[in-house]
This record gives C-alpha cells, structure tokens and sequence, in this order.
C-alpha cells in the first residue's frame, strides 16, 4: 500500500470546514483514503451508486440526524445532485451549534458536475482537494528505475502495481473502455464509444501539442464546436489537462490556443498501444509523454496554490510550464528528456519577456547544476520537493 501525501491534507481540511470534496478520476485512491480515514475518526461511508446507499440518503436530514456525531462520506456523490440543497439547510444549523467542522467529505469522479452542484449550494461552506495519480515523491524519488515504471503505467494504482506490464496495460485498455462505453454515458447527450475513443487517441499522438480544433475536426468528420465539446467533456472528467498560454502583453505575437495533455500518462501510452518501456522511449510521442508526466506531478503538489501557463511566440520564444504563485511570483520551467539538458535562445527570451524569478530545467538525471544565467538543472523529485516547501514557507 502506498501511503498518498493528500490524506494528511484531507483530514486536516475536515478538521476546518464542514463539509470538503474530494475529486479525481475513477479508481484514483479517493475510496481508499476515505476508508483510512474512517478507521482514525467516527464514519460513515454510503456508496451512492449502491441502491440501499442512495435510499439511505433520500431524506438526508432524517439521516443526518441519526448518524450527527459522525462524519459522512458520500461516495460518487455526483449520482444524487439533489443532496445538495437541503445540506445548506444543515451545515448552518450545526454551526448554530457550534459544530463548524467534520460534517461531510463528498468524493467525486466528475468536477463538472460536483464543482456545478457543491458550489450553488455550498459556497463558503465547502473546501475542495483533487487527488492526482500516484506520483514520484510517493514512488520513486531519485530512483530512475521506478520513475520509468510510473511514466509508462502511469499513476492509477492497479496499473501501476500490476505484476507486469501486460498485466499493466489490461486493466488500463478496460478502465478506458469502461470510461467511454458506462461513466460517459451517464454524464450527458450520448456521445458515440467509437468517436470519443478516436478523439482520445488524436490527443495521446498530439501530446503537448498546441490545440488545432479545426484539424481534429476534420479527422474525425464532425464541427469544430463538437470538438470543443469533447474537449470540455474529457476536461471535466479530469482525464485530458488543457494547459492555457500565458497572456501578458509583452509586446509579441504570441500564440493564443492551449495545449493539451491525456493527464495519466499510462492512458496515453495506452491509447497508443505502447506497453514496454523500450517502444515508449523509441515511439515519436516520447518528449510529448515526458513534458505531460511532469507536469502533472507538479501539478499533485502545488495543488490550485499556483497558476499553470506556458508561453510561446511566433518567433520561437517558448517555456513549457509558468508557474504563478500568490505575489505573481514566476517560476520558469523548461523539461526536457535528455539526460544532458541544452537550452535555446528562445528559453532565455521567454524569460525575459515574462520576468521569471526562478528559472528550472527539469531533466531526465538526477544531479543538480547550474547552466548559468541563475538557471537550474533539476530532477523532477527535487523540483517538487523545491516546490513544496515554496506553498507549506
């Protein structure tokens, strides 16, 4: 079992608020730690998509009352938006009693949805985390062996544990299909499993690339607002990152469409058939797989407490990863896969025009050393943990 880093955190948010969700995918871990927490502090865990679970909860201020000296977590709550409103209700009544916190932890597949519903009802009244893939801190560290292990199965715990590769890549082609042919489904209009697998696929081949709506649109014969609509499906469902550009006026053309990443980078190896380490690292989408890998470990740490840009002009100008802390403070972050880093000009100009404070070369060793003009080459582990102790100072 291995120990996530967020769970300290939701307890902690419990202790502060009434009422927290947690998001992320399917199959994440938000079941697991629910359950752990559980066992530290009175519970009482419902399944929502478990018909007794859900008949429970159809008056849930009855069965508030009931069971007020525990915590109640609802799984899945995105299946009873209805909840919802009367919780109001008794979250304001506890605290008219002096029980501020520990009231109920919602855990969620769909932010769309639960962010939509929480946030109408609850607003000032709930905190939110998102649970990401197993990351390298919680892996592998410096450990380079492991660290390839996490980049091609990818942070879901089942693929990621699995007793091989093959067995890896199984459970990840079923959890994909699963996605697109039941939990899609569920979620709004009727979308064809073989078109939004298509799709899914065009963005594993495009992996980091500069968005092109009217392109993807032309390959799978439908509009480009029909593509934007997947986008914005796949987006919600916290399975695809569209990461926008930075929009300082500096001066330039700079290029306006987000790009965008397949989150777990096992699914994107997946979709493209790449079940070894020895293909990923020959296959054309490699640099496109490792920028996406990165960050979305950075993303596990900094946790909402930082914007996320990229920049890129037409001249050539370009940094992958902006991260904007509270202060504007800007930290660059160039990621490459070579094992010995070299910069373009272009990095050097993208970091002037944007001021950075702090400039990162992320990289595939695991020593630290400077390439002059106060830039940094760094291993993703030691960038995360730099990052940590920047939001916890």
């Amino acid at each position: 079992m291995i120990k996530r880093r967020l769970e300290n955190q939701v307890q902690q948010a419990i202790q502060r608020r009434p009422s927290v969700a947690l998001m992320g995918p399917r199959q994440v871990g938000k079941t697991t730690i629910a359950l752990n927490l559980s066992e530290r502090i009175p519970a009482i865990y419902l399944d929502l998509e478990n018909s007794l679970d859900a008949a429970k909860v159809q008056d849930i201020a009855a069965f508030h009352a009931e069971n007020r000296t525990k915590l109640i977590i609802l799984d899945e709550v995105q299946r009873t938006p209805k909840i919802f409103a009367p919780l109001r209700g008794i979250i304001d009544k506890e605290r008219r009693k002096g029980n501020k916190a520990g009231l109920f932890l919602f855990l969620g597949s769909a932010s769309m949805e639960l962010l939509q519903q929480s946030g109408e009802s609850l607003a000032g009244r709930i905190g939110y985390l998102e649970l990401y893939g197993i990351d390298v801190l919680e892996f592998a560290g410096n450990k380079m062996e492991s660290l390839n292990q996490l980049w091609l199965r990818g942070g879901f715990p089942e693929s990621l544990l699995a007793a091989s590769d093959i067995q890896s890549i199984g459970w990840r082609r079923d959890f994909i299909k699963t996605y697109l042919e039941r939990d899609i489904p569920q979620l709004g209009p009727r979308i064809p499993a073989q078109t939004l697998e298509r799709f899914w696929t065009m963005l594993a081949h495009n992996q980091g690339s500069v968005l092109n709506a009217s392109q993807l649109a032309r390959n799978l014969e439908v509009s480009s607002v029909t593509v934007n609509r997947y986008l914005d499906l796949m987006v919600d469902l916290l399975l695809v990152r569209r990461l926008q550009p930075w929009a300082v006026n500096a001066g330039k053309r700079l290029v306006r469409a987000p790009k965008v990443y397949v989150r777990d980078s096992g699914l994107a190896h997946a979709l493209l058939n790449i079940s070894v380490y020895n293909d990923l690292i020959s296959h054309p989408v490699v640099g496109g797989s490792w920028e996406g890998f990165v960050i979305e470990n950075i993303m596990s740490v900094v946790q909402g407490r930082a914007l996320p840009y990229y920049y890129r002009t037409a001249a050539g100008a370009e940094i992958d990863l902006i991260l904007e802390f509270s202060g504007q403070e800007k930290w660059a972050i160039e990621i490459k896969r070579s094992s010995a880093p070299a910069l373009s000009k272009g990095f050097h100009i993208a970091c002037e025009d944007i001021r950075a404070d702090r400039k990162f070369v992320v990289y595939s060793g695991i020593d630290r050393f400077s390439l002059g003009e106060k830039i940094t080459a760094i291993s993703l582990a030691d960038l995360m943990q730099e990052i940590l102790s920047k939001i916890e100072s």
